[in-house]
């Protein structure tokens, strides 16, 4: 593709001077070499302009730039005021703008977001409706499954993915939209059909994240004024925030008695093995009913917002019926089989808002003790790990510390962050700065009709230390711990 195609959109100063072919775009000069563009982006840990003469070591004559970078004369350097809303225009235009031949349906809120994706993903795919899946736990089209760094991949990334989703027959993809995705650029230039608003509380504050609540806020607003359809949560506090900014039409769901999809009930439920809810909604006075295989009444919200989705690209009651029984989300209040008395759940909840629910969650269906193995990921806010430590001190019976992705600070050090706030709260805890370790404790204390409570990695199957990330399978370690076929 010519350069000048591939630019379009794109605000120069100067205007490109000579044009040329294009065989990629990349923004790591270690992939550079002749016939790609390099979009130098600066980062909270590295500027890509101070690897532009590397990348031209390794091929690479063509530079997207937000400042004039030093290379030989025989390099084309072209300047824009910001590199990374100059990838997504780029990344969209390389890739033939994917978004244009499928329905994108972009997920937002502070928790939920993954649950929803997969409930959509399930019940469109449940009506015949090939639908693609971007997240937290990865991207799938199909069979097809390809692993993604953020929540919300880079430009590129995401832009390729599509055009693989489009290519592949989806018709249909759920993209769960983080509050850095959109404001790093990285959904910029996607069409969405749909805009979804599952809830918003404080998070993702701190350093090289959001400077306050009201930004991290207002970004979460953004994806509103993007979408062509709207789904929000009637019952969030600032829902009515988010309908006064929104640029589309707009249907609600939650218990308030203004929702067009009206939740009427929510019970908790224990069917053929699985954790569930009964759940019912009420739409234009009729009232149907549910039961989806996912433990907690939160997750009737997300599946009731899910039914939402749905039923703007006419999903039928009976399909929903069928697909929402058979919902499976990896890492999510995900019940291990271990053939012993007590019970251990795996879920990705890392802050204190989502260790909070899941353990109202489990508090709901067993009677027994809580044992919590948790920590917070290294470089983050003080403020999570205050949050995480009070939730654990006021709601577990037993905290057992450890790391979590501590990276580069030393796992001994947040633990006893943490253990602070617990002590606050009364809590009893111990300290176990190896995870693995962590769990075994955990498992070999559990007694009858307790609940080991594996939280913060949810999904994963690694672990980051000093910055380097390695294989670690907690489903995998209680199974070899308790001696269960995998």
């Amino acid at each position: 593709m010519l350069l000048s195609e591939i630019l379009k959109g794109v605000s120069l100063s100067p205007p490109l001077g000579r044009d040329c072919e294009v065989n990629d775009i990349i923004y790591d000069s270690r992939k550079a070499k002749e016939g790609t563009l390099f979009v130098c982006l600066p980062g909270a840990r590295f500027d890509g302009h101070d690897f532009a003469k590397k990348a031209y070591e390794n091929g690479c004559r063509v530079f997207l730039c937000e400042r004039a970078v030093a290379l030989p004369e025989d390099a084309e350097v072209v300047l824009c005021a910001d590199t990374r809303a100059a990838l997504a225009v780029c990344s969209k235009n390389f890739f033939r703008n994917p978004s244009s031949e499928i329905a994108v349906i972009g997920i937002t809120g502070t928790k939920g977001k993954t649950t929803v994706a997969h409930i959509v993903r399930t019940v469109l795919e449940g009506a015949g409706i090939k639908c693609g899946i971007i997240g937290t736990i990865g991207a799938r089209s199909g069979e097809k499954v390809l692993p993604t760094v953020n929540t919300t991949p880079e430009s590129y990334e995401l832009q390729k993915l599509l055009r693989l989703m489009a290519d592949d027959g989806c018709k249909a993809a759920a993209i769960e939209v983080s509050s850095l995705g959109l404001k790093h650029h990285r959904v910029d230039g996607i069409s969405f059909d749909t805009g979804v608003f599952t809830n918003l509380s404080p998070d993702h504050i701190g350093t090289n994240e959001h400077a306050s609540f009201e930004e991290y806020a207002c970004w979460k607003k953004r994806l509103f004024k993007m979408c062509k359809r709207a789904v929000l949560n009637r019952d969030d506090e600032f829902c009515e925030e988010v309908l006064s900014e929104c640029k589309c039409p707009a249907v609600t769901f939650g218990f308030d008695e203004r929702a067009d999809f009206r939740l009427m009930k929510a019970k908790n439920m224990k069917r053929l093995g699985s954790l569930g809810v009964d759940f019912s909604y009420s739409e234009g006075g009729k009232e149907s009913s549910f039961f989806v295989s996912l433990p907690g009444d939160v997750n009737a919200y997300n599946a009731v917002c899910a039914c939402a989705v749905a039923k703007g690209f006419g999903v039928s009651d009976e399909e929903l019926k069928k697909s929402l029984a058979a919902v499976y989300v990896k890492g999510r209040g995900e019940v291990v089989e271990t053939g012993r008395e007590f019970s251990v759940i795996i879920d990705y909840a890392h802050n204190g808002v989502s260790l909070k629910s899941i353990i109202e969650t489990i508090r709901e269906y067993e009677s027994g003790r809580i044992i919590a193995v948790f920590g917070s990921v290294g470089g983050k806010s003080e403020i999570r790990r205050k949050e995480l430590g009070l939730v654990a001190g006021a709601m577990c019976d037993l905290s057992v510390i450890t790391e979590d992705d501590p990276d580069f600070e030393e796992p001994e050090k947040i633990c006893r962050e943490i253990a602070a706030y617990v002590e606050e709260e009364n809590g009893k805890y111990v300290i176990i700065p190896d995870r693995k370790e962590a769990i075994l404790f955990a498992l070999s204390a559990a007694k009858s009709t307790d609940v080991v409570l594996l939280a913060g990695k949810g999904h994963e199957e690694f672990i980051k230390i000093k910055g380097e990330k390695l294989p670690f399978s907690e489903k995998q370690i209680v199974f070899d711990a308790l001696k269960t076929e995998c």
